[in-house]
């Protein structure tokens, strides 16, 4: 948050020290109103600019990670929201924490990554059955077996089309591949 802060007033003064220049070099025909709706407007800019982009400069930086969803809000305070809605939560399928067994090939263990703009980062491991279309978070009582089965599984039924289940199938193929199994 406080990066975005300094980034907020460091593009303001950029923008006021380049009408600075540009005043002086035509010869001063700027009004002294320029300046400070100058840097209001670089500000405002910047807020703006980081608002929306957050989510890419975020997926961007995480090479090992796939964007599975992402939750767009519309609020009353930002009324813009209601035309451009604004990312304020992804889930994100981390590749590199991405097991698939190979007696159990429809079996996926991952992690999953929620990341919220200016909340702290959760991760919960889950198991998703991509053929079965079910997934069941791991936590007291679940246990993985040697043979890649689950037990003590209380298995949730998904929408076979569900955004968080092709991702995260979508990244075991992707690793039954990098280990020969599949052509």
């Amino acid at each position: 948050m406080i990066i975005d802060f300094i980034g907020a007033i460091a593009t303001g003064f950029c923008l006021f020290g380049v009408l600075l220049l540009v005043n002086r070099l035509i010869g001063g025909r700027f009004g002294r109103w320029v300046y400070p709706a100058a840097v209001a407007l670089g500000m405002i800019g910047y807020t703006v600019w980081a608002e929306y982009s957050w989510p890419v400069r975020t997926v961007e930086g995480s090479p090992q990670m796939q964007l599975a969803s992402a939750n767009e809000q519309s609020v009353v305070y930002r009324p813009w929201t209601y035309i451009w809605p604004q990312v304020t939560r992804l889930v994100l399928v981390d590749r590199s924490h991405t097991l698939v067994h190979p007696q159990a090939e429809d079996l996926v263990l991952t992690q999953l990554v929620f990341i919220g703009r200016w909340e702290p980062i959760h991760v919960a491991g889950v198991v998703f059955d991509c053929a079965a279309a079910a997934r069941v978070d791991l936590g007291d009582g679940v246990t993985l077996q040697e043979d890649g089965t689950v037990a003590g599984a209380d298995w949730r039924a998904l929408a076979a089309d569900d955004p968080v289940l092709r991702a995260a199938c979508e990244v075991a193929e992707e690793v039954r591949d990098g280990r020969g199994e599949r052509a």
